[in-house]
């Protein structure tokens, strides 16, 4: 038996693939590429930023970054889906230290805010292009939108367990209903200058009354 187990124990140290030199070189050209696409999507916006200038900005060929993405929007689908899954671990860290369900959603949407001040440009960039016609659709059904939506729904029926809002709460209706609400807030946000203090008391207005009619007693 000792033997048998040895044996399986050496398969499995052979099954562990280093990375070769040729993939560590094209991580490391796609991590150079992403980094220069950031830093021209925050000065000149999505329009504004070519493959052309993202490919000098890495210090390589436009052939290189057409090697590694197809096109400027699956550049800029990728910065975005890093960011959305960095945000969703932020909105998650912070709903934890709710201390009711009204309260874990109202951190939860100050994350967000906080989390795109933080990177204002890059921000317009993203919701600028989030309604185009050819864009908008694909980036909100990446999977870290459906994310949001189920730490959400998460709050919801932690409320309905400690027995703060009703068996009959309409999770899903109100959860679109509060991501929804969390989603209009960010034009005041990132184009129109509203403080976080602001945006609180706002999005905490809009917290209690989509809750209203889902609350015991």
């Amino acid at each position: 038996m000792k033997h048998v187990s040895s044996a399986i124990e050496a398969t499995g140290e052979t099954d562990v693939r280093v990375p070769t030199r040729r993939a560590l070189a094209k991580q490391q050209t796609r991590a150079k590429v992403l980094a220069a696409a950031r830093r021209l999507f925050s000065e000149a916006g999505y329009e504004g930023a070519t493959i052309r200038d993202i490919a000098a900005e890495a210090g390589m060929s436009t052939g290189a970054v057409f090697a590694n993405f197809t096109d400027k929007s699956d550049l800029f689908r990728e910065i975005m889906v890093n960011d959305m899954q960095a945000l969703t671990e932020a909105m998650s860290e912070a709903s934890t230290r709710g201390r009711n369900v009204e309260d874990a959603l109202l951190r939860l949407f100050m994350a967000g805010y906080a989390f795109y001040k933080s990177q204002l440009p890059l921000a317009r960039a993203a919701f600028s292009i989030s309604w185009l016609p050819d864009q908008g659709p694909e980036l909100r059904t990446l999977p870290p939108v459906q994310a949001m939506h189920d730490l959400i729904n998460d709050q919801l029926n932690l409320g309905v367990e400690r027995g703060e809002l009703s068996q009959e709460v309409e999770a899903k209706l109100r959860t679109q209903m509060l991501f929804d609400a969390y989603l209009a807030n960010y034009p005041e946000a990132i184009f129109q200058g509203w403080s976080l203090e602001a945006l609180q008391a706002k999005s905490k207005d809009q917290i209690r009354v989509i809750l209203a009619g889902a609350r015991r007693g």
